[in-house]
């Protein structure tokens, strides 16, 4: 009664064209199978399996009839896994303040490590005198040059660093990032504005935290 008076059209799926279900439907499709895959024609299996391929059929057909885009889907789903990931932008859930490690590149590679260890961060954004990102120093990068790299620890930080790193803006959607981690070999994202001013980091550890991953 709630969806008559509503005026929403009912699409019932049945194997029985006088069913209540059908009686009670704008459209009718039959759902009927000439035997169940049930050795004993008792249990429901083909009919189910029928069942949801047209259910499927049915969705996609109105999905791409409505236009239906992700945004949608995220108003329809807010709280669920995908909902979550197509609502969060990077500013939501990349990490700044005392958790954002940065340093200048002629400081030391010593002061790197000391701004990574006190951010608990896997990685140190570069900047320039103006403070815009330069390169990106991770601990693997350390450990790469650790017994090659004589008084490592002394020397200035854009001799090892990464330079021109990948770069996410606050604006971003979390599924976007989903998909660079994907695509590049990388850990760690360091977050920049219009003018490449450094505002976040974003961890991929930090991600099944945040339940996008």
């Amino acid at each position: 009664p709630p969806v008559k008076r509503r005026s929403i059209p009912i699409i019932g799926f049945t194997a029985e064209p006088e069913s209540p279900l059908a009686l009670h439907s704008d459209v009718v499709v039959s759902i009927a199978v000439p035997q169940e895959a049930c050795p004993f024609n008792m249990a429901p299996t083909a009919s189910t399996t029928a069942t949801l391929a047209l259910g499927d059929a049915l969705a996609m057909v109105l999905l791409e009839a409505h236009s239906f885009k992700l945004e949608d889907y995220a108003l329809r789903h807010p709280g669920g896994a995908i909902g979550r990931t197509l609502l969060l932008h990077v500013k939501d859930i990349m990490r700044t303040g005392e958790k954002l490690a940065r340093i200048h590149a002629s400081a030391p590679v010593r002061d790197a490590l000391i701004a990574m260890t006190s951010a608990k961060s896997g990685s140190v954004a570069i900047l320039d005198p103006s403070d815009k990102l330069v390169g990106i120093l991770t601990d693997g990068d350390l450990r790469r040059h650790l017994l090659e790299t004589p008084d490592l620890l002394d020397l200035p930080v854009e001799e090892i660093m990464s330079a021109n790193p990948l770069t996410l803006h606050p604006d971003m959607l979390a599924v976007e990032v989903l998909k660079l981690y994907e695509a590049h070999p990388v850990d760690d994202l360091i977050v920049v504005d219009e003018n490449r001013q450094v505002v976040g980091t974003v961890d991929i550890q930090d991600m099944p935290k945040l339940k996008v991953l």
